[in-house]
């Protein structure tokens, strides 16, 4: 099996390949290659039994991917992207990252003929907002609020209709907001999410931006690779003619995480959280639903974490393995 992940120098593009690696195999097929991809050429892992190769490219550029799809992989995660506050901040960056190079890898595998491949595109909860119900489904309109949600949806949209053509095999796994990530705050608007917990967890000060009544729809690292990996056996048939969801994750208020640090970490450790409220933040988060129906999901194998505190402690015990604060992502 060959496997290709876009924006593979990133958090989650090397989480999975270090569990693909561990697996050896996808869908009880052993994998003989991987190919990474990112704009700077992706770490590779040294003595990786299959063949490996890291590649700098940008997949947006005119035929950028050809001699990738000529191959002819089996499976290709695409989780390049640009985050939600520098896509807010820069709306030609957004686009062309976002939405142009999406469409140029399925205008890519259209020329190429990869109708059997399954492409697996991450999307996220921005793709929602405006006036919704209380608890959502994957059937619930799409309403952006922000420019990065934006893209995602119309992405959604491309990877559907490519799929109902017969062009690929798609699938699009809507993200929850993911926590902890290991590394330092990036610029994706739901950063303090991760920060609040890491950084204190690591005796660090954190800034707290946005008000603790504020509900978050979160899903761990660990949860969110499983899912992916789940994502590529999915048989097609399976889908249906709607191929976005939701996956299965958590509902926890901000002064909920907080609590939960404060009752694995102690109090000097909360303490080490300031508040600052910051409305371009707020804005945009508080514009994600936080409750979502998960039936659809569930049926089809997907599974999320059992509570908040279970992500909590597999972050510490992480870190401990590690013997000491996570690399940068």
């Amino acid at each position: 099996m060959h496997i290709v992940i876009t924006g593979a120098a990133g958090f989650l593009g090397q989480r999975l390949l270090q569990r693909l690696l561990e697996l050896g195999e996808l869908d009880g097929r052993p994998i003989r290659r991987l190919t990474l991809i990112d704009q700077v050429e992706p770490p590779a892992i040294e003595g990786a039994s299959v063949e490996l190769e890291a590649l700098a490219l940008d997949i947006g550029a005119p035929g950028g991917l050809d001699t990738v799809l000529a191959a002819r992989p089996d499976v290709i995660y695409h989780l390049a992207a640009v985050v939600s506050s520098a896509a807010e901040a820069d709306l030609d960056l957004g686009m062309r990252v976002n939405f142009d190079a999406t469409r140029a890898l399925l205008e890519g595998c259209r020329a190429h003929g990869l109708s059997e491949t399954r492409l697996v595109m991450a999307s996220s909860v921005a793709a929602y907002g405006g006036e919704l119900p209380e608890v959502l489904d994957d059937m619930t309109a799409l309403h952006p609020q922000n420019s990065y949600g934006a893209q995602k949806a119309m992405c959604e949209l491309l990877v559907n209709d490519y799929s109902r053509r017969g062009l690929i095999d798609g699938l699009v796994l809507r993200l929850p907001t993911i926590v902890i990530r290991p590394g330092r705050p990036n610029a994706a608007a739901s950063s303090f999410a991760s920060s609040i917990l890491r950084e204190p967890l690591n005796g660090e000060e954190a800034i707290c931006s946005v008000p603790t009544e504020l509900e978050l729809f979160v899903m761990s690292p660990a949860s969110v690779i499983e899912a992916l990996i789940h994502g590529a056996a999915v048989p097609g048939d399976a889908l249906g003619d709607f191929r976005a969801f939701m996956l299965p994750g958590i509902t926890v208020s901000v002064a909920e995480m907080l609590e939960t640090l404060g009752e694995v970490a102690g109090e000097p450790a909360l303490a080490l959280v300031r508040h600052e409220p910051d409305p371009a933040i707020e804005a945009i988060v508080g514009s994600w639903p936080a409750r979502f129906r998960n039936d659809r999901a569930r049926q089809l194998g997907f599974e999320g974490d059992r509570n908040f505190r279970d992500i909590v402690q597999a972050f510490m015990a992480e870190q401990a393995g590690q013997g000491g604060p996570l690399p940068p992502a």
